[in-house]
């Protein structure tokens, strides 16, 4: 494929990165790409991306990078540690614009980019609301923060991975929206789960029972997006229990600070570790409807 756009970095090549990647591929830029995964670095060739032999050489060929790491730790190591992303010492080269679409604790990242600024370098937040196969067909949406003008320095990137975005001021608040989201979402995406066990115990096709949810007022995007694949029991990953019980450690700290309780998140976070010590951590989220399946009146 001929790249007739300037070269993106991205740090992470899992669901999220690889989605991100195929659509900037799709749009013309160049993509080189790090991860600890040999696999994943094979998948980005195959793509048409360049797998780079480590972060300081996709760093000293990017101007902008993408991070879809697992969490707040990766993205400081990835930019902080000595062997990371960043040059050493004074910044000759190296990218000038980190964006970090991870969900992370965005009282760190804002630390984090206070940081990087005295390095010359702005980090940005774009956290994605939506799975890996519905930002890798275009309809996931961007939770943007940051300096605004340095916003615009990334519109093209923008516009290739997340069509719907909305910006929510200063760095940090990407992540307290998109903490906030996944908090609804979860929470929708048990209820479904719970009503859908509930409609099997009283004998219902499933099939038929999600069509009529669908069409009733409990209509949620959830249903679109995760319904089919707990009634056949598909859960091959587009988003997994293990991110959803960080995130929910995430969401439950963040409110503990802030003086709330929870009372639904703390059910949903304890239904994933049930998940997690069943062995379905790899598992997509929509996993939960096991749990709740096990969970019988003896």
């Amino acid at each position: 494929m001929q790249h007739t756009r300037p070269a993106i970095g991205i740090v992470g090549l899992g669901l999220m990165g690889s989605a991100l990647a195929r659509r900037l591929i799709g749009a013309g830029f160049a993509v080189f790409g790090y991860d600890l995964e040999p696999s994943k670095c094979a998948v980005l060739r195959d793509i048409g991306g360049s797998p780079a032999a480590s972060l300081a050489d996709l760093g000293a060929a990017c101007d902008r990078v993408l991070l879809a790491v697992f969490d707040t730790r990766q993205v400081e190591e990835v930019l902080e540690r000595p062997d990371g992303l960043l040059p050493a010492g004074p910044r000759e080269n190296g990218p000038r614009i980190v964006i970090t679409t991870s969900t992370c604790d965005p009282v760190r990242i804002s630390a984090l980019g206070e940081r990087l600024g005295e390095r010359e370098v702005a980090l940005l937040e774009c956290p994605i609301s939506g799975t890996s196969d519905q930002v890798a067909k275009g309809d996931g949406v961007g939770l943007l923060a940051g300096d605004e003008g340095r916003i615009a320095e990334i519109d093209d990137i923008l516009d290739a991975i997340c069509r719907r975005r909305y910006f929510m001021g200063p760095l940090g608040n990407g992540n307290r929206t998109k903490l906030a989201v996944n908090l609804i979402l979860g929470l929708n995406r048990t209820a479904l789960a719970e009503g859908l066990v509930f409609a099997e115990r009283l004998g219902l096709p499933l099939d038929a029972f999600l069509d009529v949810a669908r069409g009733s007022a409990a209509y949620s995007q959830v249903m679109d997006v995760k319904g089919d694949k707990m009634v056949a029991g598909d859960f091959a990953p587009h988003g997994k229990i293990a991110q959803s019980r960080k995130d929910f450690s995430l969401i439950l700290g963040m409110a503990l600070q802030a003086g709330q309780r929870l009372p639904l998140a703390s059910v949903y976070a304890e239904l994933m570790q049930g998940c997690i010590e069943h062995g379905e951590g790899e598992w997509d989220n929509a996993a939960v409807i096991e749990e709740i399946r096990r969970r019988r009146e003896r």
